[in-house]
């Protein structure tokens, strides 16, 4: 059993967010980051049995920020 599973955390173009599982097939979007938190719990709640869930989700957030040179 892994210990966390982490999320790539990204702002969607279309507006939201997007959180895609390193090493494992999880996918899911919302709107906001209090939404993403709720929809990453449930994706890992579906994708795993109950004894193989890690207890820890981490999210990494990466966010592009353009400024003037």
């Amino acid at each position: 059993m892994d210990k966390e599973i982490i999320f790539l955390v990204e702002e969607d173009a279309d507006g939201g967010y997007t959180a895609k599982a390193l090493d494992h097939a999880i996918f899911t979007q919302a709107e906001t980051i209090k939404e993403l938190k709720v929809m990453a719990q449930d994706a890992v709640r579906c994708h795993f049995d109950e004894a193989e869930k890690p207890p820890v989700i981490r999210l990494h957030i990466v966010r592009d920020e353009v400024i003037p040179a």
